[in-house]
C-alpha cells in the first residue's frame, strides 16, 4: 500500500494494490540428495506368543457371572443353557485344580443333555468327566464314561467324536499311575470293547 501527497500537500492518494515481488528461485542442486547412507539390516526374529495366565479374580468374576446366569436360567426352565452353563462352570474349575466341584458341576450338565437329547454335549461332558475321574486315580469310571461316549457317537455315525474318544482312551491309558491291579484287569476288559467296538464300526463302514 502506497500514499503519495500533491505538491499542495492538501491532496492525497492512497493506493490499495499489492505489488507482486518476483517468486524465490528453488534450489536446482539438492547436496543431500547425494549423501548416501547405509540402511541397517535388522536380522528376522520370531516373536513367540505369550499367553497370560488368567488371575484368580478374574476367574471369580467368571464364576459369579455363571453361576447368576445358571441360576436364571434354572429359575425360567431354560434348561438347554444352563447345560452349557455348568459345563462353562466346571472348566473355570479345572483351571484351578477344584476336580470335585468341576465334577459335580459336569453330572449336572450331563443330566439336563440326556434329558435334552443333545448328544454331542454328552459327549464332550463324558469326555471331560473321563479325564476328571482319571486324574482322581478312578481309572474304570473314567474308561466307563468314555466307552458310553463312544457308544453314543458310533450310534449318531459321528467318526470324528470316535477318534477323539480313541486319542483320549490311549492318553488315559498311557497316564494312569494310581489305578490298583484289580482297576487295571478291569480296565483292560473295558478297553477291549471299546476296541471291539471301534473294529466292528470300521467294518460296518
Amino acid at each position: 500500500m502506497t500514499i503519495s501527497y500533491s505538491a499542495s500537500a492538501q491532496w492525497w492518494r492512497v493506493s490499495i494494490l499489492r505489488h507482486r515481488y518476483p517468486a524465490v528461485t528453488l534450489v536446482k542442486d539438492n547436496p543431500a540428495a547425494h549423501l548416501h547412507f547405509p540402511i541397517p539390516k535388522l536380522a528376522a526374529t520370531k516373536i513367540k506368543p505369550f499367553a497370560l495366565k488368567e488371575s484368580d479374580f478374574s476367574i471369580e468374576l467368571a464364576e459369579d457371572a455363571l453361576i447368576r446366569t445358571a441360576q436364571h436360567n434354572m429359575r425360567f426352565r431354560i434348561y438347554d443353557q444352563a447345560s452349557y452353563n455348568f459345563s462353562e462352570l466346571a472348566k473355570l474349575y479345572i483351571k484351578q485344580n477344584r476336580l470335585s466341584e468341576a465334577k459335580w458341576y459336569l453330572l449336572q450338565s450331563n443330566s439336563i443333555s440326556r434329558t435334552q437329547n443333545d448328544n454331542k454335549h454328552t459327549i464332550a461332558n463324558l469326555m471331560s468327566l473321563a479325564l476328571i475321574k482319571a486324574d482322581m486315580g478312578d481309572i474304570v469310571l473314567a474308561q466307563q464314561d468314555l466307552a458310553e461316549a463312544y457308544q453314543i457317537a458310533n450310534t449318531q455315525g459321528w467318526h470324528a467324536d470316535m477318534a477323539n474318544i480313541d486319542k483320549e482312551v490311549k492318553y488315559i491309558q498311557l497316564n494312569r499311575t494310581t489305578a490298583s491291579k484289580t482297576e487295571l484287569r478291569y480296565d483292560d476288559a473295558v478297553m477291549a470293547a471299546i476296541l471291539a467296538t471301534a473294529a466292528n464300526a470300521k467294518k460296518t463302514d
